[in-house]
């Protein structure tokens, strides 16, 4: 069987589909995969591709992000065995419950489906689908009870961490996602300006959280995030406090949303007031320095994650702030808003043409305030696109 026939096919490409609303109220998008069918079969064909170079027999993943990256579906984890298997060399396979098997053919792209019955052992099929023996790599967020399970039905197979086959292909992104991203940053940047344009003494975080939550919404693009007043603003991942707002402070908001399950990860940092202090001001151009830095010291094929962090760094160390930036540069992003690579110290994988990562350095001094810059970056073959619009200098 050729790789395109075990691929159901559903309908052209539709980017950001319409969401129906009554009476106000989003009832739903279509989970038809959004980026077409051959999208899909390429993800399938690069995965068997991996499997290959790397002597693995066969990847198995249960609902999870990496399931919706292969089929465009993710139908959620419970008692019930679901099981994707993508072997080296032969189509892929869902294992699901017998009454699940109309459902996953009509939201995936897998059109073989092999339903189990209630009172069947679920495994005994996987079995069937696997063969007798071979190496497995297994998705990285597998449960250990499906593990236990695989090794007391496979005796005659060999286990192998799937991570470095997902992670491979995941890290760099296509056309689509990145159209999709864009999409996700847009109506997340909007949407914090639309909340800082209301911000009126007396609310509360978690006011403006929930303010924040609806802007979002109502651009389709459903999500929300953290905002911290004055001193909550010096915890890198503090809030929602009781605390009101008042003037002449400082306002953090770490916000994503999501776009057919792409998603945005942007920080803006500002002054809720008349002027800014000296203090804040100071503190904030050195963040965005050091942001820049990140930016300009990536280059393409050549520069390493832990590279980016310590080109960063080294602004707000060399400004004196060096004890206050208390965590790492970034992370990768796309269909998790966390996910590799991570611009870390001692991680030296290469950034390399299609890799999204954030830029956040932070610097955050207890008792007072933090400040916080991030935007949500891609490599290319010329050098780091900011694909978010940074904010000016003070």
């Amino acid at each position: 069987m050729e790789r395109r026939e075990f691929l159901a096919v559903t309908g052209g490409v539709v980017m950001g589909a319409t969401v129906r609303t009554t009476g106000g109220r989003a009832v739903g998008r279509s989970q038809t995969p959004t980026v077409g069918p051959q999208v899909f079969a390429q993800r399938i064909a690069r995965a068997q591709d991996e499997l290959k170079s790397r002597k693995l027999d066969l990847l198995v993943v249960e609902p999870s992000t990496n399931f919706q990256y292969f089929t465009g579906y993710n139908p959620g984890r419970s008692e019930r065995l679901i099981l994707l298997m993508i072997p080296a060399s032969r189509a892929p396979v869902i294992v699901c419950p017998s009454f699940e098997v109309e459902r996953i053919k009509r939201n995936t792209v897998i059109s073989d489906a092999r339903g189990w019955e209630e009172h069947e052992n679920p495994w005994t099929l996987v079995g069937r689908a696997a063969g007798p023996s071979g190496v497995m790599g297994i998705e990285p967020t597998t449960s250990y009870q499906s593990y236990r399970r695989l090794a007391r039905t496979l005796p005659g197979w060999r286990f192998e961490d799937g991570a470095l086959v997902t992670e491979r292909l995941r890290i760099i992104k296509s056309p689509e996602e990145i159209a999709l991203i864009r999409q996700a940053i847009a109506a997340t940047e909007a949407s914090i300006a639309a909340t800082f344009s209301q911000l009126a003494v007396g609310m509360t975080e978690r006011d403006v959280a929930q303010l924040l939550s609806r802007e979002m919404a109502s651009r389709g693009s459903p999500g929300g995030g953290l905002v911290q007043f004055g001193p909550s603003s010096a915890l890198p991942h503090g809030g929602p406090s009781a605390g009101q707002l008042t003037r002449e402070t400082v306002v953090l908001i770490d916000a994503g949303s999501r776009v057919e399950g792409y998603t945005s990860d942007i920080t803006r940092t500002i002054w809720f007031g008349d002027a800014p202090s000296d203090e804040f001001k100071k503190v904030y151009n050195i963040v965005h320095d050091a942001q820049t830095a990140a930016i300009e010291n990536a280059k393409p094929g050549v520069t390493q994650c832990q590279q980016v962090d310590r080109a960063a760094r080294k602004v707000i160390t060399d400004a004196g702030y060096g004890q206050y930036f208390t965590h790492r540069l970034g992370h990768g992003m796309g269909m998790d808003g966390h996910e590799p690579p991570y611009m870390v110290e001692g991680n030296t994988t290469v950034l390399e043409p299609g890799i999204v990562f954030t830029d956040e350095p932070g610097i955050y001094q207890l008792g007072k305030f933090g400040v916080r810059i991030e935007d949500d970056c891609m490599m290319t073959a010329n050098g780091v696109e900011v694909l978010s619009h940074r904010p000016a200098k003070l």
